[in-house]
């Protein structure tokens, strides 16, 4: 099967769009013949929850496991292994999908988890991956609906490469994306860079799909909101999605971001989010203003301060509620919120198709196209 746009076809585009978060992953069926309010579209809960629901059945049974698949986002399904491993059951793994508990195989090793290549006998096998694609194909062809020939991936990726000490590179990748303009349509990949190792293994999975990272998707799909897009064009605007593990935070004018933070959710209260939110808009905020309030942390582009201030604040994401009472608009692109990062998915994947000469249809998204 194609993964890819046929240059001659102007047949109606079809995309899959699959936001990864840590407590959903929002799902858009993409078609450019139907009004964009008409698409297909599922809210489910994310492979993390879905594989720390099977870890936990397989705890009750009192049943070993082995991990199988790839390395994926953690959270609940760590959290539901490392519970396993107290309960006093087995838990082996194969070495990649071992790193979605860390990815310093030896602190894995340390947890208790034993690395094998196969399966030991009796354990129940547990296939990790960030994107259940048998599973979705299964659900929407009850529904008379078939899987689209194109894939667009958004996770959250940190990255690492074993001889570089546990580092991980997320900020250094973001920060490079930012220097380099911050378009946010081009931070979408065929061929992510090798150390982001969960992109890496999403495009393993799923031949032929292109990737992104949550938080540019989220931005991106934000502009579906006529206001934000308008906004960010004549003044410049911060863009906050609240999503249910992380805060993502973002200046921009018209689609360029220049500078961004990143925290835990459950770390955010209104007090911290109105003072992060000032300041990034101000353009005074630093990595260390973040990370003193335990956040991931920060990046920022060469224009950022030199174009402060960024007076439009707008939310999103299912925890907006946070912000009630700081005066921010709620942004709901194309009239819906939670598919934020799958809308900005299909931008940049229409923009990646356009860039490498494929004649498009015009599309429900973007009718002048």
């Amino acid at each position: 099967m194609t993964r890819h746009a046929e240059p001659a076809n102007l047949d109606p585009l079809r995309i899959l769009a699959v936001d990864v978060g840590g407590g959903t992953q929002d799902v858009l069926i993409y078609d450019s013949s139907r009004a964009i309010e008409n698409c297909v579209k599922l809210v489910l809960p994310s492979q993390t929850h879905v594989t720390a629901a099977r870890v936990r059945r397989a705890t009750r049974a009192g049943r070993d496991v082995y991990l199988a698949g790839s390395v994926m986002g953690g959270g609940a399904s760590s959290e539901a292994i490392l519970q396993h491993i107290t309960a006093g059951l087995r838990v082996c793994a194969a070495p990649e999908p071992a790193r979605t508990l860390h990815n310093d195989i030896a602190r894995v090793q340390a947890m208790g988890v034993e690395l094998r290549d196969t399966p030991p006998p009796g354990a129940e096998v547990i296939r990790l991956c960030d994107v259940d694609i048998d599973g979705l194909a299964a659900a929407l062809t009850r529904f008379g609906v078939e899987l689209p020939s194109i894939y667009a991936i958004a996770v959250q990726d940190h990255g690492y490469l074993p001889d570089a000490g546990g580092r991980e590179f997320r900020y250094e990748y973001l920060q490079s994306l930012l220097r380099g303009g911050g378009e946010a349509r081009d931070m979408i990949f065929r061929e992510p860079p090798d150390y982001m190792i969960r992109m890496r293994a999403v495009t393993r999975d799923l031949p032929g799909a292109v990737v992104m990272d949550t938080g540019a998707a989220a931005v991106l799909g934000s502009l579906g909101d006529p206001l934000v897009a308008a906004r960010a064009g004549a003044e410049g605007a911060v863009l906050v999605n609240v999503g249910n593990m992380h805060t993502f935070a973002a200046a921009f004018r018209g689609d360029r971001i220049h500078g961004q933070f990143e925290h835990h959710t459950g770390g955010i209260t209104p007090e911290l989010l109105a003072r992060l939110v000032g300041k990034l808009a101000h353009g005074t905020l630093t990595e260390g203003d973040v990370e003193l309030d335990g956040g991931h942390g920060a990046a920022f582009g060469n224009d950022y301060a030199a174009l402060a201030p960024y007076p439009f604040v707008a939310i999103t994401g299912p925890n907006r509620r946070i912000a009630t009472g700081l005066g921010y608009h709620e942004a709901a692109p194309h009239g819906d919120m939670m598919l934020s990062g799958a809308f900005g998915l299909v931008d940049g994947c229409l923009q990646l198709l356009r860039s490498e000469g494929y004649h498009l249809p015009a599309t429900s998204l973007h009718p002048d196209s």
